[in-house]
């Protein structure tokens, strides 16, 4: 299975991406298609061996539309290429506007006596001549409105039916009417009718539909300023030492293990390694993260980061695509081009409005005609009705809030993987917490060390060396705080053989021909070894919140470590923070049970699992969702699991939305949805928060949707002529049209103003 994001072009409405939707599940090999109005993207997944991206793309121009891949090349002149066409449409649709809005205005004042009974001298008299009105409106309606027609022409060969359709439907059926009208006005006058005329109609609507959608390709150009923001943090040249000169070279030139010098206020180019010097970076940009960091040689370094006050060298180990950057870039852009399960309805709505809308225009006209005999009024509620009807807001409702949140989620360091994520977050009923490196720094650091051979004839520094040569193998956290402590006593390192990791349990190698083990008691004894003679360090150091892990050498118990690793200053804060908005707060440890109160007990949370592998986490997530029978009376819960190891993710990928700890393994990051880029647990809290408001944006945008055209469609229609003689004028049904998809573009616009609550 491959995936592929495509931009399109000449959708309208959200009918068209239904159309667009249909075409591409056709192909064979397609397994799964979403199209996004709003964002302009169709996301697919398709089998390589019966599909490619040419079948799609003609399949898409089948449909009557043209298509580009997003998959390459995310951080070149392709953005710029899209501001440049977005703007020349912008050109093209404001000259339009201008045209038709001169055109409209002679119009108006042309047939102003004969919508109001009044005779102003200061209108010239010419501009009421029937053939006068048809030679300006000729113009608007060929000229400023040919997309209509051409679209909908397009559309009825295709055997299917957009906005387009009835717009073109809607105008055409006023101009023609009015043209009958100027050539036989004999026929009226015989019927007893007067021969009005309704040219300033077709031309006035279509001018107001063209604003709209001018005012709509401007709005909706913000809701993408967050990936244009990301993509202009990228520097454009970098100084690079090579043969121990320096030389600036651009970005696209640059190739991994370059060494490039950075200066006091620079930018950093790309992502690497610290080789030489120090300095503070400030990455909030990226990250988040508010105070800068600290880089010293070994640490890494962000491309589109600024340093501080020092100078140091870098070696690059990711360039172009690879980059930190760019992955967010594309993780925001899938995001932004993927769809909530909240649009469905809307979705399915489209897929049948514009066919239900004509339907709904035939009968008003043979309704009304067959009531009244009266051809001008069945005509203009009828082009009411087809000008008022407007699937685009529905289709514009969810995406838009989605791209702008999402997008908001990346300003404040929090990648969301996709749309149903977002709309899955605000739902959370549980959420669970790792440990370490999540609520704890990930940092432990050995507080205590007691070699039951004592100190004499170096046996604690024996010791210490076979345990930190085994644990130098694994990649854990308190396998690096063994390590580091060994460093700092001048401990060398010598060769292991055999290594073997047992997850959550401990790490064993041989060493000078001896067999070393370490990890928890509860490992050892199930290995036969008795554990009992260092009990009593045990129990004291676990009281303290500390972990402890035993070293046991040939089988027998040579040692004792008590690692401490502190909270984040944000933990107790970020708990009680999740524990008002209504969620259940979980902490999940491998580490035992006395020391997993210890932390607990810190930052407030009750409910505890310890001393639970990796391979049984993913269990207890389910356990927790209700869909395995673990805990009696145990509920459906909408689950979230927050983690940041290896061992944490088939619990993230089990969880309803699993968020990793930007700071962590890559494997975590890849199994979860979504992603707090700095490690500061605020962001599970601004991520909640975030769902929230735009789930309540797009619910706001889908009742305005909705109620516009349950209570337009039915006015358009002459409901209320019977009551109080009045009817829908076209051309302010025209202007209703408009205004509605420009208000849901508008109204999602509104959560660019988002702002994290304070958790204090």
């Amino acid at each position: 299975m491959d995936t592929l994001t495509l931009k399109l072009r000449g959708m309208s409405c959200a009918a068209c991406a239904n159309n667009i939707e249909k075409a591409i599940r056709s192909v064979p090999g397609v397994r799964d298609c979403n199209v996004n109005f709003g964002a302009e993207q169709a996301a697919i997944k398709y089998d390589r061996s019966l599909a490619n991206l040419e079948k799609i793309q003609a399949a898409i121009a089948s449909a009557g539309y043209s298509s580009y891949s997003l998959q390459e090349e995310l951080l070149t002149e392709e953005d710029d290429a899209e501001i440049a066409s977005r703007q020349a449409l912008q050109r093209k649709l404001s000259l339009k506007v201008g045209v038709g809005g001169v055109i409209s205005i002679f119009l108006f004042l042309g047939s102003f006596p004969m919508m109001t009974g009044l005779n102003l001298p200061l209108i010239p008299s010419f501009l009421q001549n029937p053939w006068i009105q048809l030679v300006l409106t000729t113009p608007v309606v060929f000229w400023c409105g040919g997309s209509f027609y051409r679209n909908g022409w397009k559309s009825l060969k295709r055997h299917t039916a957009t906005m387009d359709t009835l717009i073109a439907l809607g105008t055409s059926a006023a101009y023609l009417y009015s043209l009958f009208v100027t050539v036989f006005p004999k026929f009226f006058i015989a019927q007893g009718l007067v021969p009005h005329i309704y040219y300033e109609v077709a031309a006035i609507v279509i001018t107001l539909i063209l604003l709209g959608r001018l005012l709509e390709n401007r709005a909706r150009g913000q809701t993408s300023e967050a990936i244009r923001k990301l993509i202009g943090l990228q520097a454009r040249d970098a100084r690079v030492i090579r043969d121990g000169i320096e030389i600036d070279v651009p970005i696209a030139e640059v190739r991994i293990n370059d060494v490039i010098l950075v200066r006091p206020g620079e930018k950093i180019p790309l992502d690497g390694e610290v080789i030489a010097g120090a300095s503070t970076v400030d990455e909030a940009m990226v990250t988040g993260e508010s105070l800068p960091v600290k880089k010293q040689p070994g640490d890494e370094v962000i491309g589109a980061t600024i340093n501080g006050a020092g100078a140091f060298q870098f070696r690059v180990t990711r360039v172009g695509n690879d980059t930190f950057l760019a992955q967010i870039v594309k993780l925001v852009q899938q995001a932004q081009g993927s769809k909530a399960p909240i649009q469905r309805l809307a979705d399915q709505v489209t897929g049948w409005f514009v066919p239900a809308v004509i339907a709904v225009a035939i009968a008003t006209f043979v309704i009304w005609f067959n009531f009244t005999g009266n051809l001008t009024l069945a005509t203009m509620t009828t082009v009411g009705v087809l000008i008022i009807a407007c699937p685009c807001a529905l289709g514009l409702a969810t995406p838009t809030s989605v791209m702008v949140g999402t997008g908001k989620g990346a300003e404040n360091g929090i990648l969301i993987k996709g749309a149903d994520s977002l709309e899955l977050a605000h739902k959370i009923q549980t959420i669970v917490l790792d440990k370490t490196g999540t609520l704890t720094q990930g940092k432990p650091t050995v507080t205590d060390f007691v070699s039951v051979n004592g100190t004499a004839n170096g046996n604690e520094i024996k010791l210490l060396q076979l345990a930190a040569t085994v644990e130098h193998n694994s990649e854990h956290p308190l396998a690096s705080a063994v390590v580091k402590y060994a460093q700092s006593q001048e401990v060398s390192l010598i060769e292991v053989k055999n290594f073997q990791a047992n997850a959550g349990s401990g790490v064993q190698g041989v060493v000078s021909n001896q067999l070393v083990q370490i990890g928890t008691q509860r490992w050892l004894t199930e290995l036969g070894i008795n554990t009992i003679s260092l009990q009593q360090y045990k129990d004291a150091w676990e009281a303290a919140g500390k972990t402890v892990i035993l070293i046991a050498v040939d089988g027998e118990l040579q040692g004792i470590m008590g690692i401490a690793d502190a909270l984040k200053p944000s933990s107790t804060a970020v708990v009680k923070a999740l524990q008002k908005l209504g969620l259940e707060v979980v902490m999940l440890t491998g580490d035992n049970r006395k020391t997993a109160d210890a932390i607990a007990g810190q930052v407030g949370i009750e409910r505890i699992f310890a001393e639970v592998r990796p391979d049984q986490k993913a269990a207890i997530i389910q356990s927790l969702q209700g869909k395995i029978e673990r805990f009696p009376n145990s509920k459906s819960k909408i689950v979230a699991m927050v983690g940041d190891g290896i061992n944490d993710a088939p619990a993230l990928a089990q969880a309803d939305v699993g968020m990793a700890i930007g700071t962590g393994t890559d494997v975590a990051i890849a199994a979860s949805d979504i992603t707090l880029i700095s490690g500061d647990l605020q962001g599970i809290v601004t991520a909640i928060q975030l769902s929230r408001a735009t789930i309540n944006n797009i619910r706001q945008n889908l009742f305005f949707a909705f109620i516009y055209n349950v209570i337009g469609i039915p006015i358009a229609a002459g409901i209320l002529f019977p009551i109080f003689g009045w009817l829908l004028n076209p051309i302010i049904a025209g202007a209703a049209m408009a205004l509605s998809s420009l208000s849901v573009v508008t109204n999602a616009l509104r959560l660019r103003n988002f702002q994290p609550k304070s958790i204090s």
